[in-house]
């Protein structure tokens, strides 16, 4: 960092402080406003917002040592804009006629008040382990490697930073932010990777690719290992066909369900512009690979040369953006980066604090002021940040590849989840008791497996063997203990939804009143007139590109 780059730097936080306080000096004390910017966000705003929401510094850190570690086995769960359009699609609707402000509000509406605080109680958890502690402890890796600041120190101001300002910011603040932050993001990231294809093929962009694709093959990790189980030294930890089911479970349940992006849609002022957001978003969501997996894998083939020396793989981005952008220019790529890390923690804390004060303070206090369930939210704010930060070094201890670690733990939260909605949308007969039971029953096995994983797996079955002499259980444990993490997430999603079935037919069903406008089969003429003024040609044409180049990636990476 020279001279020129820190002068940036400072004038990005200046500019921070003045959003705040524009931010303040509009601000209302009312729960609209503060968590869903007063529905009022434009699509552009929307689909900037999911984006920006969703690339954090475990895109920064994790995703590209993936790149550097294995290839593009990680590139399915990024490839993924098709999902987003799911969400703008097809639930959607729901959620914007339901007039929720968050995701068990919506199933307290579709099921019952237990189903409404699994959720919430589910969702609180995963943030911390899955958001939060990723969050600040790769926010810390790559400001240490980038600007030379102390680990700890860069993570914990990070989080401080991030925390103050969506305790003052709110949503607006966050949505604001986000504008401004994406499309640096976007051209930073192309930079760093043109400079490193050309530094690793001598000036030529194909040449570059051509020489990442043959160190990575010396590693056997070019493919997506879909059809390559001889030979392919990944194909035990991506098995086949099941690494496409099992992270579009995952998606499914982060992009269509998960209360921290849906918030973004939320805050759309109608259906048309929550739809287009999430078009703009899917076409967003395309670039990662481009931006951070590959160039990971141009780091590792730098590394290789000798040009760039890193030991550990979280560390590959930092040395690219260290190493390859001159001085100013590296000033301006930082400033997004950073941006793009308090913006994605940001929506972490916002929705957090709106899941507590809505489904858990408000509930408790239906007549508190609008004032004091603000204030709650931010206290709520101030809890998860330090709840985060005690997980880091639990989460430090469970591997290496953090965006892996990161896709292994939502595998155990998704299924229950994902079956949940999936089938309460869709299926009218499925029962409120069999979704607080399902949600109920799939989350505990999922956690099961998940406080197993804090200690050794294999160590756990031996003494587990010397305890339990029953054949069936000893083998349902050895699954539960030993199962390839893929295989359980997808056992688990059918398992959940099979449980649910059966407790329909033992419990009572919900009433035509309860189900009015919360189903597919259940929607007002109204509602389904509302929806479908909503799209055009325009829309699908649309769509249907963000598809399209879905496909033409497997194609080629097949």
């Amino acid at each position: 960092m020279g001279t020129l780059d820190w002068v940036i730097l400072v004038l990005f936080f200046f500019g921070l402080v003045g959003i705040v306080i524009w931010v303040v000096k509009h601000k209302t004390d009312d729960t609209s406003d503060y968590f869903l910017s007063g529905r009022s966000e434009t699509w552009l705003a929307v689909g900037a917002a999911i984006f920006a929401a969703n690339i954090g510094s475990e895109h920064l850190v994790g995703l590209s040592g993936a790149g550097a570690e294995s290839g593009m086995a990680m590139a399915h769960w990024e490839m993924q804009g098709w999902m987003i359009l799911v969400l703008g699609w097809v639930f959607v609707p729901f959620y914007a006629h339901s007039k929720v402000f968050t995701m068990p509000e919506f199933l307290l509406n579709r099921y019952n008040k237990n189903t409404s605080s699994t959720l919430s109680i589910i969702t609180l958890v995963s943030y911390v382990l899955t958001k939060v502690s990723v969050t600040a402890f790769t926010g810390g890796i790559f400001l240490q490697s980038v600007i030379g600041i102390d680990f700890w120190y860069g993570a914990i101001g990070l989080v401080l930073l991030t925390g103050i300002f969506t305790v003052l910011g709110g949503m607006k603040g966050i949505m604001t932010i986000s504008v401004i932050q994406t499309p640096i993001l976007i051209v930073g990231a192309f930079t760093i990777l043109v400079l490193g294809l050309q530094k690793v093929g001598g000036g030529g962009l194909i040449d570059g690719w051509h020489e990442v694709v043959k160190y990575a093959s010396s590693n056997g990790s070019t493919n997506m290992h879909l059809f390559h189980p001889k030979g392919d030294v990944w194909y035990d930890k991506f098995p086949g066909l099941s690494v496409i089911l099992g992270a579009s479970i995952i998606g499914f349940w982060y992009w269509c369900t998960d209360q921290h992006i849906v918030q973004r849609v939320l805050a759309a002022k109608d259906l048309k512009n929550a739809r287009r957001g999430t078009i703009l978003a899917g076409f967003l969501k395309v670039l990662p690979v481009f931006i951070f997996l590959i160039p990971g894998m141009v780091a590792a083939a730098l590394r290789g040369k000798g040009v760039l020396m890193f030991t550990d793989n979280n560390e590959a981005y930092g040395s690219l953006v260290r190493n390859l952008l001159p001085v100013g220019v590296k000033g301006i790529i930082v400033v997004g980066f950073i941006a793009a890390l308090m913006t994605s923690l940001a929506a972490h804390f916002n929705s957090s604090a709106t899941l507590f004060t809505i489904d858990f303070y408000k509930n408790r206090r239906p007549d508190a002021s609008e004032h004091q369930l603000v204030w709650i939210g931010r206290i709520a704010t101030v809890t998860v940040v330090l709840l985060g930060l005690v997980w880091i070094p639990i989460m430090k201890s469970l591997g290496s590849v953090l965006y892996e670690y990161l896709q292994n733990v939502q595998s155990l939260i998704a299924p229950a989840i994902a079956a949940v909605f999936f089938l309460g949308v869709f299926n009218r007969r499925i029962t409120p008791k069999a979704g607080e039971w399902g949600l109920l029953v799939g989350a505990l096995i999922g956690l099961f497996r998940l406080c197993l994983m804090v200690f050794d797996p294999g160590t756990s079955f031996d003494a587990a063997q010397k305890i339990i002499t029953n054949p069936a259980l000893r083998h349902g444990l050895f699954l539960i203990l030993n199962i390839n993490w893929l295989h359980f997430c997808i056992y688990l999603l059918f398992f959940t939804m099979a449980f649910m079935v059966v407790v329909s037919f033992f419990t009572p069903k919900a009433t035509e009143e309860q189900l009015k406008g919360l189903t597919y089969f259940s929607q007002t003429p109204e509602q389904v007139k509302e929806t479908r003024e909503s799209w055009n040609v325009t829309d699908i044409v649309t769509s249907l590109v963000v598809v399209a180049v879905c496909v033409v990636f497997y194609i080629y990476f097949w």
